[in-house]
């Protein structure tokens, strides 16, 4: 498939890349080191519109596709992995179901203040009992006149502490062959008996802020049920294939980092006379990373265009997010064996390059879920 972008898919692309490249790298390292949300840099995002990129502009967005929200994904995610992932969930996580599910009420005064930088979006999926198990949900919502009463827990939710809605999940009853339902709700975050709290110490993306959500008695009126009632898993396992393509990009981006500082190195490094660049070790090592890292964008341009284009995208989406979160690790692991010793060191950034990759291949579906969905999607027996 030949990926010639368009003159509007460029243009933004060249965009994102010249603001990261000047107002978010330069802080990179300093997030990481003490855990600071960079809120300044999701103010000026919100500014250049990349918050709503895929959304239309009646909706406060920028009209924009797929594909040119995932090539901003990498180019951030290239900068910062910490703002990168940030970036990711706020767009795909907290906005896009609001956009694909919700009434035109519910985008008028929840998706238009996200889609123009105005809050940040949070989805609370996983639960303490209930990672890769989604179906294993605890939360409960229960329906009494006007309003639902929620109550259960929430963990490794992404923005919550700066959003003014998170989208929740939770068991609404059973349906006609007694199953239980799962619906997504969006619940104020200024609501009486909701607890957001951001007490974890990250091994990477230290300067996402990643938060824990207790809900006690949370009131929630009727008329933020998101979507269908009875197609609330269905729903946010699409929000999830959706965002399998952004955490790709983002691997991408974090993978592209790895390789060209590595690249960079072995014509600067010299052992024995010669530049490391010059053994064929080396050289092998950095071949096998330029290699990964195009198949790796192919793949995730790919699912992005087979969504763009309305066409069925989730095996499609499980490839690239298992192939090229690994790919990252990989690549981010290579790159600081050709740095040698000094790769194990904060000042050359190679290390944190490979702290942010890891999550990538356990959030949004673990490597081993990808496999699972895949499998089905090719008719494995079950």
């Amino acid at each position: 498939m030949d990926f010639t972008f368009t003159k509007e898919q460029e243009m933004i692309r060249e965009m994102v890349r010249d603001f990261a490249n000047k107002e978010i790298a330069p802080i990179a390292e300093e997030i990481d080191r003490t855990e600071r949300f960079p809120i300044e840099s999701f103010k000026r995002m919100g500014e250049l519109g990349l918050l709503g990129i895929p959304f239309p502009e009646e909706y406060g967005g920028s009209g924009g596709d797929t594909i040119s929200y995932i090539l901003a994904v990498e180019e951030i995610g290239k900068a910062c992995g910490s703002t990168g992932l940030s970036y990711a969930a706020a767009v795909s996580l907290g906005a896009s179901p609001i956009y694909y599910f919700g009434t035109e009420e519910q985008k008028e005064k929840y998706l238009v203040p996200l889609a123009k930088g105005e809050s940040l979006g949070a989805f609370g999926l996983t639960e303490p009992n209930a990672g890769s198990d989604a179906g294993g949900t605890r939360t409960k919502a229960v329906l009494s006149s006007d309003h639902y009463l929620i109550n259960g827990e929430k963990c490794w939710i992404t923005n919550a502490s700066f959003a003014r809605t998170v989208i929740v999940t939770a068991l609404n009853g059973t349906d006609d062959r007694g199953k239980k339902k799962i619906s997504a709700f969006i619940v104020p975050t200024d609501c009486n008996g909701l607890t957001i709290r951001s007490e974890y110490e990250k091994m990477g993306v230290r300067g996402s802020n990643t938060t824990e959500i207790v809900l006690e008695d949370v009131k929630v009126p009727k008329e933020n049920l998101l979507g269908d009632p009875s197609k609330g898993f269905g729903q946010f396992l699409y929000t999830l294939d959706g965002g399998r393509i952004s955490i790709a990009a983002l691997a991408v981006g974090i993978g592209k980092a790895a390789y060209e500082a590595a690249l960079a190195y072995s014509k600067e490094r010299k052992q024995f006379g010669k530049y490391i660049g010059s053994f064929q070790a080396i050289q092998f090592k950095l071949a096998d990373m330029a290699m990964e890292l195009e198949l790796a964008q192919n793949m995730v341009y790919k699912a992005a265009w087979l969504k763009d284009e309305g066409k069925p995208f989730k095996r499609e989406a499980a490839f690239a997010k298992l192939f090229a979160s690994e790919a990252a690790m990989r690549i981010c692991n290579q790159a600081i064996q050709i740095h040698g010793g000094y790769g194990y060191m904060r000042e050359y950034h190679v290390e944190r390059f490979l702290r942010d990759a890891k999550l990538l291949e356990i959030g949004e579906g673990t490597s081993e879920i990808q496999r699972m969905v895949i499998a089905r999607e090719i008719g494995c027996p079950k």
